[in-house]
């Protein structure tokens, strides 16, 4: 990951690329593949996928810009969640660049659904998630998560929730030829109402708490957002078709640049001390 100047955005650069174009940049339109992780492409063909996991780190983190260098068609799986990404950055620290922050601010609510599936977001001050999942498997379950994912609560709560998979689906997988390098170091995977990974869970609702976190990074290709994101069995395909709707529907949406959020910060901490159903303070990226 290397510093990048102001207006910059998300790169992605191909180093294993030398014939054509190698620069992906990180957009709503980028978006080719959602079929179990996010994927985007530029032009040329030119593809990276599972970018998910280090856009939600960037997101909690507030990192603008940045140009990503990999070797290879997609990012390291790791330990299949994104707090092996957060830990570098915080590591090497942030720099504040000498431009004002432009977020994406949602003006009226904006809805897509697909069977009993569907993703709404609306106006919000902040960047706030309410996610809800219902698996048949009893390992997983009915399980909601609602916060406002700062860094902090980032950290605490989301970055080291793991992605997941369910045997069946794992099986069908690899017969396609597809995730050779899943297993239970990178993954939690169910079958039924047992969870195969030796050491267990990480948290009792580690599964929703991954899918919030997959929704933070799948929304960060549009960059930060002030709005309330409200998800009910949703994947990546109904988190990209919330974010097209949102771009499309012109009167859904407008730009707004915050120079210094510091006095913004602090309306929002008051306020969200008298929100009940919230344990984290409202986001507001530096």
């Amino acid at each position: 990951m290397n510093p990048a100047p102001p207006d910059t955005g998300l790169i992605f650069r191909r180093s294993d690329i030398t014939d054509r174009h190698n620069l992906i940049h990180v957009t709503p339109e980028s978006v080719t593949g959602v079929r179990n992780c996010t994927t985007i492409s530029n032009a040329g063909g030119v593809d990276v996928s599972t970018i998910e996991h280090l856009l939600a780190a960037l997101c909690a983190a507030g990192v603008d810009n940045l140009v990503v260098d990999l070797d290879g068609p997609e990012l390291p799986a790791l330990d299949g969640s994104a707090e092996p990404f957060l830990k570098l950055i915080e590591q090497v620290g942030l720099k504040r660049q000498a431009a004002a922050r432009r977020y994406v601010r949602v003006l009226k609510p904006v809805k897509v659904s697909s069977g009993d599936a569907w993703a709404r977001i609306e106006p919000a001050e902040g960047f706030e998630l309410d996610v809800t999942i219902d698996f048949d498997d009893s390992a997983i379950g009915y399980q909601r998560l609602k916060m406002a994912p700062n860094v902090q609560a980032f950290r605490d709560r989301l970055a080291s929730a793991r992605t997941f998979a369910r045997m069946h689906e794992v099986a069908a997988l690899q017969e396609a030829g597809l995730s050779k390098g899943g297993s239970l170091e990178n993954a939690v995977v169910v079958d039924g109402d047992e969870v195969l990974n030796p050491d267990g869970l990480r948290f009792d609702d580690e599964f929703v708490r991954h899918k919030a976190l997959d929704l933070m990074g799948d929304m960060y290709l549009g960059g930060p957002i002030l709005g309330r994101v409200t998800t009910m069995k949703s994947g990546h395909g109904l988190n990209h078709d919330l974010l097209a709707k949102l771009f499309a529907t012109a009167d859904a949406w407008d730009y707004i640049t915050l120079p210094g959020a510091q006095a913004l910060i602090a309306m929002m901490a008051l306020k969200s001390r008298d929100r009940s159903d919230d344990d984290s303070a409202i986001a507001v990226p530096a």
